[in-house]
C-alpha cells in the first residue's frame, strides 16, 4: 500500500473508531433508535469509503503490476482475487 494511502486509511480509520465509540455510548444512554441506525448507516458508509480507497490502490498497484508483468497466472489470480472480493462487498 503506497504511504499516502495508508495515512489516508489509517486517518479514516480512527474517525470510524471514534464513531463506534460514539455509537457505543448511544446504546448505554438509551438513545433514540432512529438516531442510533442513522450513526450506523454514517459508520458504514465511511467503512465504504475506506473500503473503496485500499480498492483504488490495490488495482492501481498490484492488479496493474500483474498485468505489465506479462505473467498470465498472476493476472488471472489478481482478477480473480478482485472479483472475489467485490462479489462479498456488496452482502
Amino acid at each position: 500500500m503506497r504511504k499516502d494511502i495508508k495515512v489516508s486509511c489509517q486517518k479514516r480509520l480512527g474517525r470510524i473508531e471514534g464513531q463506534v465509540r460514539g455509537l457505543s455510548k448511544m446504546v448505554d444512554e438509551d438513545r433514540y433508535c432512529i438516531d442510533i441506525v442513522t450513526q450506523i448507516s454514517a459508520v458504514r458508509a465511511a467503512l465504504r469509503r475506506v473500503e473503496e480507497e485500499v480498492l483504488r490502490d490495490h488495482v492501481s498497484h498490484c492488479v496493474e503490476h500483474a498485468i505489465t508483468s506479462g505473467n498470465k497466472a498472476d493476472q488471472r489470480e489478481k482478477i480473480a482475487e478482485l472479483m472475489a472480493v467485490i462479489g462479498r462487498s456488496d452482502r
